[in-house]
């Protein structure tokens, strides 16, 4: 029955005179503080073109018509499964210490149940590119993360993980960025030690660089040999390791740092579409690495309305630019592959009243239910407090999804808002600004550009010091932070019933450890064929065209560390300079 959309125009203004008007002078407003949608809102509206069906183009109803996760529900509840989905996922994202610390770790891990593969936090140091014994790293080591030096180091990790949890069995997921060549490399060598085929691996690497140069920082060569770095993991990758997916992109940390909905949205896009390039740049063609791309997420918030609307509008955005402008054919190469959708963002967690964090994560889980994704209840609760949230609200996070999954029964309509004029009409809205952001980047020469002049990252400050602003202003609201935050508030707490995840004394031994086990791998190698590799590294780095995951290759086997490699390649290139504006 198609709409009159005449007669729904004078029925809007009719309701405004004879009804909103009224009720805004009983209750002394100048304007209404809510909207309503109708027709007038989703004029054109085609179905087929906009929204289509789950699991088909433009995936704006969602990536699979069928969950997974839905699917399994039931099984999974019976079988009573703990935490991960089986033994054939990533586990926690975690890490600390030196890597025998975190081997004890996930092996205490595995005793709970939790027998997923590693989800690897690495520390500050390693992550820039630098040494426990640096004096770049004095303070740092295995602080944010575990420490990791040399190929040794990740062999004893991987201790945790043989038998039925070899690397052939279970995934491996690395948050790192600017290192990532070196981590993938000493991925392969413990794989060609085990005698692990390398078309068995699979895993992620977050391998996100651009996004460190606006949001984290965790940089160490400038944008262009940087990304040379990540053309060469794409096509080593793609042509070695055809089930270990080459990046994580992250729309999250810029949200993080302050970025605005729309600028998470474009920028995540700008970023993705200079990786495609890459690829294609290679001379491979896009279907044949793009479906090996995924999001480790994009920002969140409270307003999960917006949120449901950001990912329905992404889906469709990336869709659309794989197709329309790489020319992609397979499906799946325009899927945005990611683990959780929706959520509030650990940003929307507060230090004061932490318990309430709880609720928060719950009403991020139902968005994420909302727009296509498992309802993960994330953060835990404690996140504000410290690195490595306890098991006690760990569990609590995982009750909640329990309990939207199980009670709630929130899986059993995949895009319940699809067709709704309000939801449709926000996720054009979204999408809209998002794609004109998108063309201000792509006018400056694409991602790496607007890296170069600073654009991105003055942006995402702007917008980081709008947002405090307003909530020091009290134009925006946070319940125990800068409202309800009287005296006669309650504050409430858990007890810990279990130990600490992390052992503060390991924490703070850890550098004095690795430096020790770092000066004896040192001593132990053969220092000529270190050598040798690092200078043949050096040799390769000069040629542009040049792979150089053979020769970082040969210097992980070699027992070269990572700042060896490192420095090579900041020799050759040249470090990165800190953002300014």
């Amino acid at each position: 029955m198609k709409t009159d959309l005449e007669a729904v125009s004078r029925a809007a203004s009719e309701w405004q005179e004879e009804v909103v008007g009224p009720k805004l002078g009983k209750l002394k407003v100048p304007e209404s503080p809510t909207r309503f949608y109708s027709p007038q809102d989703l004029q054109d509206f085609d179905f087929l073109e906009s929204v289509g069906f789950p699991g088909q183009y433009p995936f704006t109803a969602g990536n699979d018509p069928i969950p997974t996760w839905q699917a399994k529900a039931r099984q999974m509840a019976m079988a009573g499964y703990r935490y991960e989905w089986g033994a054939s996922g990533s586990g926690k994202y975690g890490g600390f210490g030196a890597p025998e610390d975190y081997r004890d770790y996930l092996l205490r891990m595995h005793g709970l149940g939790r027998k997923g593969g590693p989800n690897i936090a690495f520390d500050l140091p390693t992550q820039c590119g630098y040494d426990s014994d640096s004096p770049w790293a004095e303070g740092e080591v295995g602080r944010v993360g575990v420490a990791l030096d040399t190929f040794r180091d990740f062999e004893v990790i991987y201790e945790a993980y043989t038998g039925g949890l070899d690397i052939d069995k279970v995934p491996s997921n690395f948050t790192i960025n600017a290192p990532a060549a070196v981590i993938i490399a000493m991925y392969v060598a413990l794989a060609e030690k085990r005698g692990v085929p390398l078309d068995k691996l699979r895993g992620t690497p977050q391998n996100d660089i651009l996004k460190e140069f606006v949001s984290r920082g965790a940089y160490i060569l400038p944008p262009e040999p940087s990304m040379r770095l990540f053309r060469d993991t794409l096509v080593f990758c793609t042509e070695h390791l055809p089930n270990f997916n080459i990046t994580s992109i992250g729309g999250y940390h810029m949200r993080e740092a302050g970025a605005s909905r729309e600028q998470d949205l474009a920028f995540s896009m700008a970023n993705g579409a200079a990786y495609l390039q890459a690829g294609v740049d290679a001379g491979l063609p896009v279907d044949s690495f793009a479906h090996r791309f995924t999001f480790n997420a994009f920002g969140g918030s409270m307003e999960i309305f917006q949120e449901v609307a950001f990912q329905r509008a992404a889906r469709r955005m990336w869709a659309g630019m794989l197709r329309e402008r790489f020319g992609a054919k397979n499906p799946r190469s325009m899927m945005i592959r990611q683990i959780a959708t929706a959520h509030v963002g650990c940003t929307s967690t507060t230090l004061q009243r932490p318990l309430n964090n709880l609720i928060r994560a719950v009403v991020g889980a139902l968005a994420g239910a909302m727009s296509g994704g498992v309802p993960l209840a994330f953060p835990p609760y404690d996140e504000p407090l410290g690195l490595g949230h306890s098991l006690e609200a760990q569990q609590l996070a995982h009750d909640a999804t329990r309990i939207l999954i199980y009670e709630a029964k929130v899986g059993e309509v995949v895009d319940p808002w699809c067709g709704s004029y309000f939801m449709e009409s926000l996720t054009n809205e979204i999408e809209e600004a998002a794609r004109l952001e998108l063309e201000k980047i792509e006018k400056m020469g694409g991602a790496v550009a607007a890296v170069d002049n600073g654009y991105m990252h003055r942006a995402i400050a702007k917008s980081a010091y709008e947002r405090q602003k307003r909530l020091e202003t009290r134009e925006e609201f946070q319940v125990g932070v800068n409202c309800f935050d009287g005296p006669h508030e309650l504050e409430l707490s858990t007890g810990r019933t279990v130990p600490e995840v992390y052992d503060a004394e390991l924490l703070n031994s850890a550098e004095e450890r690795q430096k020790a086990t770092l000066k004896q791998v040192k001593r132990e190698r053969h220092e000529r064929e270190t050598a040798r590799a690092l200078n043949e590294l050096h040799r390769r780095a000069r040629d542009g065209y040049a792979n150089l995951l053979p020769e970082i290759l040969d210097c992980v086997k070699s027992y070269a560390t990572l700042q060896e490699i490192c420095d090579v390649l900041r020799e050759v290139f040249g470090e990165a300079k800190p953002a300014t504006g």
